[in-house]
């Protein structure tokens, strides 16, 4: 029986967990939460470990003989992974390739010296390198962590003249960097978009190109997605071709990619890579539903140095949108059980518990449930998703 070590019992990884272990697998599961879902899987091996502390990582998966490696849609535990595959020999991202990938100024940086399509950027550490840079800006600009994800951090500056506002900004995400530097980037006007992939021996297959959207200034959360994007095959090959340019210049050789990209006036840009797969349940979920792919597995596979199937089984539409109500206390919620019912739905899931209190969205740890559809077309499960949404009720207080 092969052993794969998953990195993260959340209920992000939990698909991992469980299709690994319908795949009649050894599945060794790392989290540091000893309450993590995860870990309620029977049959599996459960280490309460730091998914970020890399030298015990590498010491259990060499006591344990694993056979791969991985995680599931989340960056922070990339670089142990990438120590593990380096140490043991394992399909994987080598070490730098996971820094490049992980920290948006190392990114930005890997990008510029590659020629990929990418927003004017600066990298500051301080606030006086800070204020300075915000002078070569003349309209609006974004700033964010150099190392988080989820938006955390993330903010839009539409006055460059008011000080206050400019030292709250930067305050806001410094505290949300790991390594104490902050990047600023030129806004980029235009629709968002995903790109899912799965690299094999270095050759990039792209599965399914995802339409985004989120909640706008200033944070910017993600708060649905769709699949397939309604734009034309040549505006969608553009975007894949871009989305494959930074794969290689990240050297992503070996399993996931999410890139996300913005279409500006001047063709595709990109906002950022994660050599994982995408969250938000879209390839544990949508890329299913759309392609009857299974990225999951298909993960799991590459990391067991074994080949995957990528071959699209039909072409359907699927939808998620984010439920969020005013900021409150989450009191009740009405017509779940009604929505259930309804045709397309496949799935309704909350973040938060009745008693919780549900803050301004600022970031997607802020989203308090989702709505997921199938549909024979884009459109259809759309329509699917957003007459769900209707019929749903919170009580704040």
């Amino acid at each position: 029986m092969k052993k794969i070590m998953i990195l993260g019992a959340s209920i992000l990884q939990l698909p991992a967990i469980k299709k690994a272990k319908e795949m009649g697998l050894d599945v060794i599961a790392v989290d540091m939460d000893p309450d993590a879902v995860g870990f309620k899987e029977e049959g599996i091996t459960k280490l309460q470990i730091s998914t970020i502390d890399t030298p015990r990582i590498v010491e259990a998966a060499r006591a344990y003989q694993i056979d791969g490696i991985m995680t599931l849609a989340s960056d922070m535990p990339m670089q142990a992974v990438a120590a593990v595959c380096e140490k043991l020999g394992l399909i994987g991202i080598t070490p730098q390739t996971a820094l490049n990938a992980t920290n948006k100024a190392e990114m930005r940086m890997c990008f510029k010296a590659h020629d990929v399509p990418i927003p004017e950027f600066y990298i500051v550490s301080e606030l006086d390198e800070f204020m300075e840079a915000t002078k070569h800006f003349t309209t609006k600009f974004i700033i964010k962590p150099a190392d988080n994800s989820g938006n955390r951090g993330v903010k839009l500056i539409t006055d460059m003249t008011d000080e206050k506002v400019l030292i709250q900004a930067f305050n806001y995400s410094k505290k949300y960097s790991r390594d104490g530097r902050v990047l600023l980037e030129e806004y980029m006007e235009g629709d968002e978009f995903s790109v899912e992939t799965m690299s094999v021996d270095g050759v990039c297959h792209v599965i399914q190109v995802t339409d985004k959207l989120t909640s706008g200034a200033p944070y910017f959360v993600e708060m649905g997605h769709t699949q397939p994007s309604m734009f034309a095959e040549d505006i969608k090959m553009r975007i894949a071709e871009v989305a494959k340019a930074g794969i290689k210049a990240l050297g992503i050789d070996h399993g996931p990619s999410h890139t996300e990209i913005k279409l500006t006036s001047t063709g595709p840009k990109i906002v950022e890579i994660g050599a994982r797969l995408g969250g938000g349940c879209i390839t544990t979920h949508l890329v299913p539903l759309s392609t009857g792919i299974n990225m999951v597995e298909a993960n799991i596979r590459i990391a067991l140095g074994e080949n995957p199937n990528l071959c699209k089984k039909y072409d359907k539409g699927a939808a998620i949108r984010f439920l969020q109500p005013f900021p409150g206390i989450f009191k009740s919620v009405k017509g779940v059980d009604e929505v259930r019912s309804i045709l397309g739905v496949i799935e309704v899931g909350f973040m938060k518990k009745i008693g919780d209190v549900v803050p301004e969205l600022c970031n997607g740890l802020d989203r308090v449930g989702y709505i997921i559809t199938q549909g024979n077309t884009r459109e259809e499960a759309v329509r699917f998703c957003e007459q769900a949404v209707e019929k749903i009720q919170f009580e704040m207080e």
